[in-house]
């Protein structure tokens, strides 16, 4: 017998999901076997992603988010353990449990998925214009909204820079530190030098931007640049009101921290003022060091600036990425 909430359903609105879902498995490679041309099928490659995004979880906890079934999700975390890409210790609060997490190696794969993930979705919207990309990701807001039932906020892209994005940096930080700390046009000045400078001396091997939108819209930003060849400066980072509380600002020093690493730097340096708390917290979770302070008077206001420092020789365990 036919459910009356299906009955109510036209065949040919039925129709057009089954025929969606076919071609849209399809096109981003969902039934090979080899996901990603890896050694991990799309399940395995999910929980895998899991594992790094939450830190330590359990089974239990796995099986119900994933709708999985126990004893297939059993037999592939033994199968991740003897690999070494898995470590599970007794749980303290369930004597019967087991906390999991990723092991030193079972990051990298995880990173190496996420990035393969990545770039599997940039050929794929590649052919297609900035209008389309963001008409096409709206779209799938609206479909993610309709079937969760819940509004799905747009994401946060991260993307390298590109002309005309400068100006948008200038104008966002100028305004921001004026209504936030009364700075005044000589803090617009300084971060104007320091686009121009970038843009005239920009060496793509060994310097770096990161513009991050929201719907095409500028919410943040960091550069990396060239001091000498062992050491890297983190400058201008900053993220916009609307677009915090989400792990952006440390999603771009991290950024900067594994270019200046694949750079071949050997030690990242920045310069703040003590006064502006939050991103000095992500600099300190990060692993960076007060070095030295002064006071100095700049911008229309008296300051502390601050110096701080990261040795990129020293390796940290990364922050969890999204897939």
């Amino acid at each position: 017998m036919i459910a009356p909430a299906f009955a109510e359903i036209g065949a040919d609105t039925i129709e057009a999901v089954r025929a969606f879902n076919r071609f849209y498995t399809n096109r981003i490679g969902v039934l090979d076997r080899a996901y990603l041309d890896t050694p991990y099928t799309l399940t395995e490659a999910r929980v895998i992603y899991e594992l790094a995004a939450q830190g330590t979880t359990s089974a239990s906890r796995l099986t119900e988010e994933l709708s999985l079934d126990p004893a297939y999700l059993s037999r592939m975390l033994k199968g991740f353990s003897d690999a070494g890409l898995v470590e599970a210790w007794r749980d303290p609060a369930d004597g019967r449990g087991r906390i999991l997490s990723l092991t030193l190696r079972g990051r990298a794969v995880a990173a190496e998925l996420a990035q393969r993930s990545r770039e599997s979705i940039g050929t794929l919207l590649a052919p297609l214009g900035d209008g389309a990309q963001r008409d096409l990701t709206a779209a799938m807001r609206t479909i993610e909204t309709a079937l969760s039932g819940r509004i799905v906020s747009p994401p946060t892209t991260i993307r390298p820079h590109r002309i005309g994005d400068m100006g948008e940096v200038v104008a966002s930080q100028a305004k921001a530190y004026a209504e936030a700390y009364g700075w005044n046009a000589d803090y617009e000045a300084l971060v104007a030098e320091i686009c121009a400078t970038f843009l005239r001396q920009f060496d793509p091997a060994r310097e770096h931007c990161w513009i991050a939108e929201i719907d095409g819209r500028l919410v943040g930003s960091v550069f990396l640049v060239r001091k000498d060849d062992r050491t890297a400066k983190l400058r201008l980072l900053h993220v916009e009101n609307a677009a915090r509380g989400q792990g952006l600002g440390t999603r771009l020093v991290d950024a900067c921290i594994r270019f200046a690493r694949e750079a071949g730097y050997e030690r990242l340096e920045l310069w703040t003022n003590d006064i502006l708390v939050a991103a000095r917290r992500i600099y300190e979770a990060a692993g960076f060091r007060l070095e030295n302070e002064e006071p100095h008077h700049s911008f229309g206001k008296d300051l502390v600036g601050q110096t701080w420092a990261l040795d990129l020789r020293v390796e940290r365990p990364p922050h969890a990425s999204a897939g």
